[in-house]
């Protein structure tokens, strides 16, 4: 799971669908996942099977296709992917992955790396193309750096890049089977071709059967390299509300559940067979300014001045949004890296905003926007009065922010003369008007929102890459200086000079300001465990992968 993540999309998401309830009270009522043996869990509700043209299906994509390497296998060893083993050559520039001897697709057809080979080469044949892969979570950003990669026998892939970098193994794109996908044309595989179940996978868990807005149904891999999972397959069910979560989980026909409150913890705790977790992930929550000047643009131009979103960004109050929004559930947001991102975070101490409505009015003051009548809005200058639009919602795959902190927000910048009117939209309308002002979006404000992707360096520094605009970067935001160090940064496989390049980039995001991070959601899950045994322990399933839906086993005696 992951946004692409993205959730990496269990953590990512919320989870939603409202018709997921009764399903789960029928599967229950003809058998316990204690009898039958099959995995329940709540998941995010994805747009599509497709991962060339949707950022949303993670889960349940994660389990049933494998990244080359991805996250999960550089911090576990019993988590690998496609690929068994990796190296690098001295140069830094060539890579070679030896992938499982002997391996299958679910349908029994050999895995090799030819497959590895199409899966990447038919995103690099697409670059530069009207119909280019970079709409889905399997996508061409970041593959500029590439200078081919090849089959060099059916168990040994090399993959060569034109400077250092270490794209090769920190890039979580889903390996898909080339007997499926060859005769599949670029336009149809950003759009049309939908995928539609049984998919072909090597992970432990194969698509069977997919219900949008209801459920998921897995079934184990008979050919999984390390042997068919133990139990009868898995069930992720999609929820109205997270309530209806908790009370699965206390009835028991619900396996493992995430996004819970403080309150239902707190229930569910008194419940010796569930057993709870908190942890850090990598969602950002973000307030975003419509820097788009022209087309898409918003409705002042004071969006577009770094002064202005600076002084607003006084006016936000991270940890009364935590303490209040998120019951405490969340680190506070200061820059654009994430706490769990230990080798790049940084509390930005020396220029971090602290927050102060009144130091907020006094910028807005010096910036040249005035209550100038007294009225108590403010004029930007052109002498109308501010009256933002804000929109918020769930993009696809991520979780939900609580309207809670929406409304702390427009309370605050109405107190600094800066009114706003709130617009829910659902994933779809916000995902349409959200995109490139080339592509049809913009029109707004200020956005509320989240993003999910990897702590790489790269993925990092995405959110404000021109080359992002309208996917990761939502606020259109584009600067010179900012792209050379993503250029920089995915060039080097350093990781002090990429430290130095990451906090350079984040530092100068942060002053321009077109994000204001509001908080970064942990992860509250609970599992029970008197029907299966083989839980993790630092995470009790996956943020990245298949974990542990590959060792589960029924509880017995």
């Amino acid at each position: 799971m992951h946004s692409y993540l993205n959730r990496r999309a269990l953590t990512k998401a919320l989870v939603l669908g409202a018709a997921a309830a009764p399903f789960m009270l029928r599967s229950k009522a003809s058998a316990s996942s204690c009898d039958d043996h099959i995995v329940r869990l709540s998941g995010t509700n994805p747009d599509s099977l497709n991962p060339f043209a949707s950022r949303g299906a993670q889960w349940p994509l994660v389990f049933t296709y494998d990244t080359l390497v991805g996250v999960d296998a550089q911090r576990h060893d019993d988590r690998k992917g496609f690929a068994k083993s990796w190296s690098v050559a001295d140069d830094n520039l060539t890579w070679t992955f030896k992938i499982w001897p002997g391996m299958k697709w679910s349908d029994g057809q050999p895995a090799t790396a030819r497959d590895a080979a199409f899966t990447y080469n038919y995103l690099l044949g697409s670059i530069g193309k009207p119909d280019e892969l970079n709409v889905g979570s399997n996508s061409t950003n970041g593959m500029d750096q590439i200078a081919s990669i090849a089959a060099i026998d059916d168990e040994t892939l090399q993959i060569v890049t034109k400077a250092p970098t270490r794209w090769p193994i920190d890039n979580w794109l889903l390996m898909v089977p080339e007997h499926i996908w060859k005769d599949i044309s670029y336009v149809e595989a950003r759009s049309t071709f939908r995928n539609d179940p049984p998919l072909v996978g090597t992970g432990p868990m194969i698509v069977a059967e997919f219900q949008q807005g209801q459920f998921t149904r897995l079934t184990p891999n008979p050919y999984f390299r390390t042997g068919q999972p133990k139990t009868a397959g898995m069930i992720i069910q999609y929820f109205a509300t997270i309530d209806s979560v908790a009370q699965g989980l206390k009835s028991g026909s619900l396996d493992w559940g995430w996004g819970l409150t403080a309150g239902q913890v707190a229930d569910l705790s008194k419940d010796p067979n569930i057993v709870i977790g908190h942890g850090r992930n990598e969602q950002r929550d973000y307030l975003a300014f419509n820097t788009a000047s022209g087309k898409g643009g918003g409705s002042t131009k004071a969006l577009q001045d770094p002064a202005f979103r600076d002084a607003v960004g006084y006016a936000i109050d991270q940890k009364a949004i935590v303490d209040r929004a998120y019951q405490g559930n969340a680190d506070p947001g200061v820059g654009i890296v994430m706490p769990i991102a230990t080798d790049f975070y940084s509390d930005l101490a020396d220029i971090r905003r602290r927050f102060d409505l009144t130091e907020a009015g006094r910028r807005l003051d010096a910036a040249g926007y005035p209550d100038a009548d007294g009225d108590g809005i403010r004029e930007d200058k052109d002498g109308n009065k501010f009256q933002l639009e804000l929109i918020t919602g769930k993009l696809s795959g991520m979780g939900e922010i609580p309207i809670a902190a929406v409304q702390l927000i427009a309370g605050w910048l109405g107190q600094i003369g800066i009114s706003v009117s709130v617009t829910q939209f659902d994933t779809g309308a916000l995902t349409a008007r959200t995109k490139a002002p080339a592509d049809g979006g913009g029109g707004w404000d200020l956005l509320v929102a989240s993003d999910w992707q990897s702590s790489s360096p790269h993925d990092l520094l995405s959110m404000g890459s021109s080359k992002t605009v309208g996917l990761q970067n939502k606020s259109y935001w584009t600067n010179g200086d900012f792209d050379k160090y993503v250029l920089e940064v995915d060039g080097t496989v350093n990781l002090k000079k990429s430290q130095e390049l990451v906090d350079q980039a984040a530092r100068l995001i942060y002053t321009q300001a077109p994000f204001i991070m509001l908080s970064h959601p942990l992860s509250v899950t609970a599992y029970r465990k008197d029907c299966f045994q083989g839980w993790g322990t630092q995470d009790s399933v996956s943020d990245w992968t298949y974990f542990p839906l590959d060792r589960l086993r029924p509880v017995t005696g």
